[in-house]
């Protein structure tokens, strides 16, 4: 009778263990299966969202002014200060400054063209600057604060171009803007980028020229 009464409980105790190993088993798999779904679903939008990076570079004067105001537009994804156009490898600011290297002060935006295109992002530049100033921009003169368009392909020169001669009807002078083909940027020193959002409180430029340039075209300041 014990003998039988062990076996009977033996039994009792298997066939209350095997749903939960079960249900333990199925819920481990769904997890699995889930967590499978969810790495190709992000792996798919990463790729989608890289077709539609692309990279623009303009000058318009001081980089410094550029940078902050283009970064706070939709689908710009960074904003970097630097130097190109120029005939001197990895030039520094003073050498830029000294006005002898051929460099314009500039930057690189990368953004995202599904959010905001290229054309869009032209328009903008018209805004944040005066690209009928021929000799700088404000009191920034010479060559490294002239105003120009930096394009990477040819899509990007006919939509220059296009966007060129629009702009010019909402101004009396002609524009001065020169369209170049894209060369190698360098990008300048660390203390250079994002200088706005950092020395805004303690730098008499930051306060009197880009806060109310910012203003001006309804932009954070």
């Amino acid at each position: 009778m014990k003998k039988s009464l062990i076996y009977t409980l033996i039994f009792i105790c298997i066939a209350l263990a095997l749903p939960m190993i079960y249900l333990k088993k199925t819920k481990n798999t769904a997890h699995a299966t889930t967590t499978t779904m969810t790495d190709q679903g992000d792996k798919k939008a990463s790729e989608i969202a890289s077709e539609n990076i692309s990279t623009a570079t303009f000058a318009a004067g001081c980089f410094w002014c550029v940078e902050v105001a283009l970064e706070q537009l939709p689908g710009v994804l960074n904003v970097v200060s630097g130097y190109t156009g120029g005939h001197v490898e990895n030039p520094t600011y003073q050498q830029v400054c000294a006005k002898n290297t051929g460099h314009f002060e500039a930057v690189e935006i990368t953004f995202d063209k599904s959010v905001m295109s290229y054309e869009q992002l032209l328009n903008w530049f018209w805004k944040i600057h005066d690209p009928t100033q021929t000799n700088g921009q404000g009191n920034d003169l010479g060559e490294p604060y002239l105003s120009r368009i930096f394009v990477h392909n040819d899509e990007q020169l006919k939509q220059a171009k296009e966007s060129k001669e629009q702009a010019q009807s909402n101004y009396s002078k002609p524009i001065a803007t020169v369209i170049l083909p894209a060369s190698i940027f360098y990008k300048a020193e660390d203390y250079h980028q994002d200088y706005y959002v950092l020395n805004k409180n303690k730098d008499s430029y930051c306060q009197f020229v880009i806060a109310p340039k910012l203003k001006k075209l309804g932009l954070e300041y």
